[in-house]
């Protein structure tokens, strides 16, 4: 989906940017140069999280934040083009091929680009020089990777066997953090860092999501905390030119119940 450029204002469009967590459903709206035009909003994500709960809920926020030209959507999980494939703390049942851009697009009238929350996350906190790495500590553990700006494909690390059974979500996201408190967590934290040092040979690794605060220092020199509201911020890159590629008419093949591809 791309913008009909007959109606965007002369002083650029206004990018109204969605973060959809397992805890909350966040808003707000853009200026090209990635400001907020106003507060960002924010409504308790409705358990359970069904598609149409949460369009509901989505549409409430549009509808406190006045006028804006063109949609991004950050989601936890795997999305193509315009689909869910997965949703590990949402519910993967509820959501695998659900066409949320297609559906936010016809109801709110406007283009949408969808990605990862994560990779949303990560185009508001890049300096597109190298190899970036992005994680994101909140209900689970998101993933993404830029080289020299530019998005690479989508691994859901989150769902990789880490340590112990568990897999990185069960390990650092939010329900660890309730059985093992603040202190544990951050040497868990460590630990991962460390992994994804050797694995990914980052320049620079950047956390952020709303446990991030929880971090304590030191961190390793090349490893940075950044803000929670960088999963709206990053919302008007993704319709930055050098993105169109993460955006081409790819058909959803993965179904996750099965475990292979169709």
């Amino acid at each position: 989906m791309s913008s009909n450029d007959s109606d965007v204002p002369a002083n650029g469009p206004l990018t109204l940017t969605f973060d959809i967590g397992g805890s909350h459903l966040k808003a707000g709206v853009l200026s090209t140069d990635g400001q907020l035009v106003k507060d960002r909003v924010r409504i308790v994500t409705p358990h359970p999280a069904e598609p149409e709960k949460v369009v509901e809920g989505l549409m409430g926020l549009a509808q406190q934040l006045g006028h804006f030209d063109r949609i991004t959507i950050g989601f936890p999980g795997v999305v193509r083009s315009d689909t869910v494939l997965t949703a590990p703390n949402l519910g993967n049942e509820l959501w695998h091929g659900f066409k949320l851009a297609s559906v936010m697009s016809e109801k709110l009238g406007k283009p949408v680009r969808m990605l990862n929350d994560a990779s949303v996350q990560g185009l508001g906190v890049i300096t597109g020089h190298g190899v970036e790495c992005v994680v994101t500590m909140g209900t689970g553990m998101g993933f993404a990777l830029f080289v020299d700006g530019c998005l690479a494909p989508h691994l859901e690390l989150s769902q990789h066997p880490f340590k112990g059974g568990k897999n990185y979500d069960e390990y650092v996201g939010a329900r660890a953090i309730e059985k093992i408190g603040p202190r544990r967590f951050n040497k868990r934290v460590r630990k991962v860092i460390e992994v994804l040092e050797t694995v990914v040979m980052y320049d620079v690794l950047y956390i952020g999501g709303g446990n991030a605060r929880l971090l304590e220092p030191p961190l390793p020199k090349n490893v940075k905390t950044v803000s929670n509201k960088a999963g709206i911020t990053g919302g008007v890159r993704a319709w930055d030119r050098q993105m169109d590629h993460a955006f081409d008419e790819r058909l959803p093949t993965f179904d996750p119940a099965m475990g292979k591809r169709g």
